[in-house]
C-alpha cells in the first residue's frame, strides 16, 4: 500500500512538472530532461509512468476536465456559469491546469496526442448538465444544449487565450463575466436572470466558501 501511495505521489509530481513545462514552452520545445529536472526524479520513475512525452502530453491533457469540479447547485445553469469561473481562477496559479490549456490549442501536438479530447468532455459534462437545466425549466425552448455548449467552450478558450496574452489571465474573470451577460439572455428563462450569478468575483467565492486552494 505504501508503494502504491508513494507510485500515486511521483505520477502527481511529474504531471505538475510537465505541465508547467508544457505550458512555458509549448510541446515542440517541451524536452523529457527538462521535466525530469523540473519534477526531480529519476529517468527511470517517469519512464515507469509515461513511456514517452507523447503518453506524458496526453495524461495532462486528460487532466483538465477535473479542475472545473464545483459544489452541486440547484440551478444547474448556475452550476454551468460556476464551472467557467473556477477554472479561469485556477488558471492563474496551477501549472497543471495551464499546460492542458496550452497543449490543448497547440498546433505543433503531433497526430498521436489527441488534443481535442479535453474538448469533448467538456462539451460532454456540460451537455449533461444543461439537459438537467432543461429538465428543472431553466432554459429557453429553442435552446439546443449541444450546440450552446460548443459555442460555451469555444468562447471560453478564445476568450482565456486574449486574456492570457494581454494580462496572463489577470483579468479573466472580467472577461467570463462580460461573456456570460451577453449568452445569458438567450439561453435562460427571463425569470431566472436575475438569480444568476456572473460576478468577475463568482470562482474566487466559490472555493473560498469551499476552503480549495486558488493552485
Amino acid at each position: 500500500m505504501a508503494r502504491q501511495e508513494r507510485a500515486i505521489r511521483t505520477r502527481r509530481v511529474i504531471l505538475e512538472a510537465a505541465g508547467a513545462v508544457f505550458d512555458e514552452h509549448g510541446y515542440t520545445s517541451t524536452t523529457i530532461a527538462m521535466v525530469l529536472e523540473r519534477a526531480e526524479v529519476t529517468k527511470g520513475a517517469l519512464y515507469f509512468h509515461f513511456p514517452s512525452k507523447e503518453s506524458l502530453a496526453q495524461a495532462v491533457l486528460d487532466e483538465q476536465v477535473p479542475f472545473g469540479a464545483v459544489p452541486p447547485h440547484p440551478c444547474k445553469l448556475q452550476e454551468i456559469i460556476d464551472m467557467t469561473f473556477v477554472v479561469g481562477v485556477r488558471l492563474l496559479g496551477n501549472s497543471l491546469l495551464r499546460g492542458s490549456v496550452r497543449l490543448a490549442v497547440d498546433q505543433a501536438t503531433p497526430s498521436g496526442v489527441d488534443h481535442g479530447q479535453p474538448f469533448r468532455q467538456w462539451a460532454e459534462r456540460l451537455t449533461e448538465l444543461m439537459e438537467e437545466a432543461r429538465g428543472q425549466g431553466e432554459l429557453l425552448p429553442t435552446v439546443r444544449s449541444r450546440d450552446t455548449v460548443e459555442l460555451l467552450v469555444g468562447a471560453f478558450t478564445g476568450i482565456q487565450l486574449m486574456s492570457r496574452a494581454l494580462t496572463d489571465r489577470t483579468d479573466l474573470g472580467g472577461r467570463l463575466s462580460v461573456l456570460w451577460a451577453h449568452m445569458l439572455p438567450s439561453i435562460a428563462v427571463p425569470g431566472l436572470l436575475p438569480a444568476l450569478d456572473s460576478g468577475a468575483d463568482r470562482g474566487a467565492r466559490i472555493l473560498a466558501a469551499v476552503d480549495v486552494p486558488v493552485g
